[in-house]
């Protein structure tokens, strides 16, 4: 089953698609939308054309594990994903999830605007990794 990672934010929105074996991130991008609209419509584009069977969205805590405003925001847009694809979001928490793309990003080279255009997608691949990882300990 092919499942789609997403690091929701206010401009970009990573994506990152696994494997039908759910071993690897298979496919990632970047979705560059300002609204929580147009970023909905556009990952139902990319769940239909991947045919994904499932999603996982980052939840950002608080390093104490509580809440905050960005969590709540991505709550309202795995409830907007449910509505536009039908399918249920598992929320993930994404806790230093960019602070680690930015350390693999910068580690490999990649700086500038180029770091700014992946960064997210690097993010989404980590979400990913640490999701399909939970469902291989826990079947």
């Amino acid at each position: 089953m092919k499942i789609m990672a997403i690091d929701f934010g206010d401009a970009r929105t990573g994506i990152a698609i696994s494997d039908p074996l759910e071993m690897l991130t298979g496919f990632t991008t970047v979705i560059h939308a300002y609204t929580p609209e147009k970023a909905t419509a556009a990952v139902a584009q990319l769940v239909q054309e991947h045919r994904v069977e499932a999603l996982v969205v980052g939840l950002p805590r608080n390093m104490d594990g509580s809440e905050g405003e960005r969590a709540a925001l991505c709550r309202a847009f795995a409830a907007l994903l449910e509505e536009k694809t039908g399918l249920t979001p598992a929320m993930w928490d994404e806790r230093r999830t960019t602070v680690d793309a930015h350390r693999i990003l910068s580690d490999n080279g990649v700086h500038g605007k180029k770091r700014k255009n992946t960064v997210d997608a690097v993010a989404a691949s980590l979400i990913l990794e640490g999701y399909l990882a939970s469902r291989r300990r826990n079947p």
